[in-house]
């Protein structure tokens, strides 16, 4: 027989099938064995009865967890069955055997991190694992069906981005280079050939933070359009998000049972419209709701983010932030608050206390303004000359945003931590396995 995935096995529901996988769980005595089996797609319990299997029995006898087998059998429905359905064995192979499979219930967070390559296995990473596809998925879509082009940069850059403190210093060939923090300088030079360009690639932050939601190397899906208005920027980063959590309740209903995922937050970020408020309307708002007194200028901090997040039930675009705190790329408004200087910048808080996952803005066009906002963040204007061709010859006004795609995966999971949102995370503390 041709084997098939458990999941179409079950949609068969009855007759002969033939599936394998590896052991999930498993028990019984010395004339019955009960096995859980496991694939990619779903888990099923097969039955195996010694006297159809005399020869064998000692190799089923001594199956351990995460053993790799061949079953076929008789599929019937059974409501006591882990999943509904029960495969009666009337063939058996043994692939590949495992011994004292070291993942248990009592490994703490560390242990389980250095036996990472293993715990994948686990039926609630797999199920993250499946949603991250279908956010990464989603994000592709959601871009091309509006005309973008996907455009790759280099992960090995001679300057920063996002502030000089999170470079990654690399040795290259003798000369002192960075990992790159987004790929928005090169990007800002492919919008002049493309107009609409997007990526998802890995971006790098030397952040010495321990925190829940912060990784080294995080995936990065970002996106540069020419002509774009600030509005507009928001507008598409609301969209992104929402077909995102569209695809992910249609496509990811078993995987979200699985994490015992409450979709309802969920289901309210896909209709109601995301609420956009100014830097100095959160002050506000975080003053009057939260007893919380934040100084003007400062930056919003983990803490003001998830207090802010507590107010509303969808994300929020919080926009209009102090100059001082933002890159130097960012473009001034026009119009100034009394408090100070503030640029068309935005970012997008998630609700549940996940805090920022997007974060753009329209960008300066002027080679003067951003000449004087490196040298005052300490830095050599010389280094950026490829990126002021881009203003001098044809330049035009432009934008776009990055998000996270660790940070929105925790969010629409609900992750007690962000590295259960990447296969092999990378922390100030892991880089094995």
């Amino acid at each position: 027989m041709n084997f098939i995935p458990i999941s179409e096995a079950m949609r068969k529901g009855k007759g002969k099938v033939a599936v394998r996988g590896w052991v999930y769980r498993e028990r019984g005595s010395n004339k019955l064995k009960f096995i859980v089996l496991r694939d990619s797609t779903n888990i099923i319990q097969c039955v195996l009865e010694k006297n159809k299997f005399e020869k064998q029995w000692q190799d089923i006898d001594k199956l351990q967890i995460e053993s790799s087998i061949e079953i076929e059998g008789e599929i019937k429905e059974d409501k006591r069955a882990p999943t509904g359905f029960e495969i009666h064995a009337t063939n058996f192979k043994l692939v590949g055997e495992s011994n004292e499979f070291p993942i248990n219930k009592d490994l703490n967070e560390e242990l389980l991190g250095d036996r990472r390559h293993l715990w994948l296995r686990s039926r609630k990473m797999s199920s993250i694992l499946k949603i991250r596809d279908t956010v990464l998925k989603s994000l592709r879509e959601h871009w091309r069906s509006r005309g973008f082009y996907e455009f790759n940069t280099p992960s090995i850059l001679g300057m920063q981005a996002e502030g000089g403190s999170t470079l990654f210093k690399v040795d290259y060939f003798g000369k002192p280079l960075y990992l790159c923090q987004t790929w928005q300088l090169h990007a800002e030079t492919g919008i002049y050939a493309l107009e609409k360009i997007f990526t998802i690639q890995p971006s790098f932050r030397a952040e010495q933070s321990k925190t829940s939601r912060h990784l080294t190397e995080y995936w990065h899906a970002e996106m540069e359009v020419a002509w774009a208005k600030f509005e507009e920027l928001q507008d598409d980063a609301e969209s992104a998000i929402k077909d995102v959590i569209k695809n992910v309740l249609a496509e990811n209903k078993s995987e979200l049972k699985i994490l015992e995922r409450d979709t309802k937050i969920l289901e309210s970020s896909l209709k109601k419209k995301f609420p956009r408020i100014t830097y100095s309307d959160a002050l506000k708002l975080l003053k009057e709701k939260k007893k919380m007194n934040i100084s003007w200028g400062k930056d919003l901090r983990t803490i003001e983010e998830d207090k802010l997040s507590e107010i509303y039930d969808t994300p929020v675009i919080v926009s209009l932030y102090p100059k001082v705190v933002k890159a130097f790329y960012m473009k001034e408004a026009d119009k100034h608050p009394k408090e100070g200087k503030v640029v068309l910048g935005f970012d997008v808080i998630a609700p549940e206390s996940y805090g920022e996952i997007v974060g753009g803005s329209q960008r300066e066009e002027s080679i003067k303004k951003l000449t004087e906002n490196l040298k005052e963040q300490g830095e050599d204007p010389s280094k950026y000359e490829f990126y002021f061709d881009s203003r001098r010859y044809g330049g035009v006004p432009h934008g776009g945003y990055g998000l996270g795609v660790e940070r929105l995966l925790s969010w629409i999971c609900k992750l007690e931590t962000i590295k259960d949102a990447s296969p092999f995370p990378r922390t100030m503390t892991r880089w094995y396995p």
